[in-house]
């Protein structure tokens, strides 16, 4: 079986810090190839990877001023869709726009949904339905108009998390900083907590940065420490009290969630989107529904069993049970005659 695997260009695959598709994209590209799969990765040039890599686009258009998103974006699909007789299935982690090529190309395309950044890219989901198959990261992220092959949560690599049996003395907001994250609603909960609070995270609403977080931000109580790598997230999650994720959307998935439970540390999240299914309520972290159940929450969190975290973190979003579950898609998807298109 070959594969041709399609990462986003925004960022490197994997990403240096942010870049939660890259992420799991390559995740699971290198979680094939360990087990032997013919794995072809279309991403940017300066991506890391024990597949072929194949790239027209040198680097990320987050990471290069000088690169239009739209042009790289289509000169990325098309690069890959004009190869596409080569594989035997095509994996894409593009959101949309590669639909477009399903009917135009002999190989079925895998879509993997990330999640769905507005009601209106909907009906290309709606017009492929038929012959695309599309795989959810949450059962609460399933749109009801779709038909959906298999729910498969993003894994991760144990092995990149230490889990850390001691208690922190800090609260940690990971992730972009944007209002969908909750960046404010973790500043107001551990203010009301009377905790410190570490933020890390990519600035992606720069508006809402300097409206409502850093003027927040005193260095003592509220601390920034910048957009964190692999080595400096497993360093700050290990070592938070909890992991604040006061989300104010829908959130299909959350990786930091996950990830802070490998560290063996709970979370405490507002209870939106996909969070039930990620967070055990009362074992490996809490859900509520505002700051001030959060800041009530936050009291409980020392009788959470750290290791329980891990167990749980480990058994339910690791590469191994990802990979062996879309290697269980692609069989179905090749042992069956249904939705092929002959061109």
């Amino acid at each position: 079986m070959k594969i041709g695997m399609l990462a986003p260009v925004a960022w490197r695959t994997p990403p240096r810090n942010y870049g939660p598709w890259e992420q799991v994209c390559s995740n699971l590209t290198e979680g094939l190839t360990a087990k032997g799969a013919d794995v072809t990765l279309f991403a940017t040039g300066d991506s890391q990877t024990a597949a072929e890599l194949r790239s027209i686009c040198s680097k990320g258009y987050e990471e290069d001023e000088h690169v239009d998103a739209k042009v790289a974006e289509y000169m990325h699909i098309s690069f890959m869709m004009e190869q596409a007789a080569e594989f035997d299935i095509i994996h894409n982690h593009f959101d949309f726009p590669p639909l477009s090529y399903s009917r135009l190309i002999r190989p079925p395309i895998v879509t993997t949904i990330h999640g769905f950044s507005s009601p209106c890219i909907v009906p290309v989901y709606r017009r492929y339905n038929d012959i695309c198959h599309y795989v959810s990261i949450s059962y609460s992220d399933r749109h009801r108009q779709l038909d959906y092959l298999a729910n498969i949560y993003n894994g991760l690599d144990p092995d990149d998390f230490t889990c850390r049996n001691e208690e922190g003395e800090y609260l940690l907001f990971f992730g972009r900083i944007h209002p969908d994250k909750g960046t404010r609603e973790a500043i107001d909960t551990a203010r009301l907590a009377g905790m410190k609070l570490i933020i890390a995270g990519y600035i992606q609403d720069h508006n809402y940065w300097r409206e409502q977080v850093e003027p927040m931000i005193d260095h003592k109580q509220v601390v920034y420490v910048g957009n964190a790598g692999p080595r400096e997230r497993d360093r700050l999650l290990g070592g938070a009290y909890a992991l604040l994720h006061l989300i104010n959307f829908a959130e299909p998935f959350g990786l930091s969630v996950a990830e802070s439970m490998l560290c063996g540390t709970p979370v405490v999240a507002f209870n939106r989107g996909s969070m039930q299914e990620l967070i055990k309520h009362g074992e490996t972290g809490f859900l509520v529904n505002n700051i001030e159940e959060a800041a009530v929450a936050l009291k409980n969190v020392p009788g959470l069993a750290r290791e329980r975290c891990r167990k749980w973190a480990e058994a339910e979003f690791s590469i191994e049970k990802m990979t062996e579950a879309y290697m269980r898609v692609y069989e179905k998807i090749l042992g069956s005659s249904s939705k092929r298109v002959d061109c």
